[in-house]
């Protein structure tokens, strides 16, 4: 039993078919990842878990043949995101760019879906336009998860809710993907997140990194289909 043995045995944790195959691939030479905490990896430790984080795992799979550059940062708004990690992120030309962005928009004293919007095209439409593939990250569905005040939860879900469909309509109007967080079977368990009753711990960041996985296994077989067509 390896020091991982908890990780090993969740069979959320579990990579999706043909993942080896995309990480021997590698089909992605250069890496960004743009956002907010979501995208810096910000996490708890939990016992039986490697501590490392979603994007991270995936970038560790793919090993020292992708160039891997995480420009995350706590806190930050949708259009401090664009203002400060656009740039580096252009300069660093990526044929991969994954964004977690605007769920701090989200918890503000008003959540204006279309400003929302427009800053996050803002970002990633560069980044497309300049050759980059696009992966979004889906959001856990913190507010059903009991961890939030109850007289809070209901409108803040509706508000994660918006915000989960207005994230796709952007990585699809972009020809990119979003991984399926917000309606994964432990998407409101507690078990998943820190105890700041805001980030993931380990074990959300090992799930994350499967669905992210199963998201780029779709952008890498639509890529094949278009190559091949």
């Amino acid at each position: 039993m390896t020091s991982y043995a908890r990780e090993e045995a969740d069979p959320y944790c579990a990579w999706p078919a043909e993942a080896d195959l995309l990480v021997r691939a590698t089909p992605w030479k250069r890496v960004v990842v743009v956002g907010d905490s979501v995208a810096a990896g910000i996490r708890e430790p939990l016992e039986g878990y490697r501590d490392l984080d979603g994007t991270g795992r995936v970038a560790d799979a793919f090993g020292s043949s992708v160039e891997y550059l995480n420009l995350g940062v706590r806190d930050l708004r949708i259009a401090e995101i664009r203002a400060t990690q656009l740039e580096p992120a252009l300069e660093f030309a990526p044929d991969l760019a994954i964004v977690a962005a605007g769920g701090n928009d989200v918890l503000g004293r008003k959540f204006d879906e279309q400003y929302v919007e427009t800053e996050l095209t803002a970002v990633v439409g560069p980044l497309v336009a300049q050759g980059a593939q696009l992966a979004m990250i889906g959001l856990f569905d913190l507010a059903r998860s009991g961890l939030v005040p109850a007289e809070h939860a209901p409108a803040l879900a509706e508000r994660f809710d918006r915000f989960d469909a207005l994230t796709k309509r952007v990585a699809q109007a972009h020809g990119g993907v979003q991984s399926e967080n917000h309606a994964h079977p432990l998407a409101a368990d507690p078990s998943i997140f820190s105890s700041d009753r805001i980030h993931c711990n380990a074990r959300g960041h090992a799930i994350a990194a499967t669905t992210l996985l199963e998201a780029l296994l779709v952008l890498w077989k639509r890529q094949d289909e278009e190559r091949t067509a």
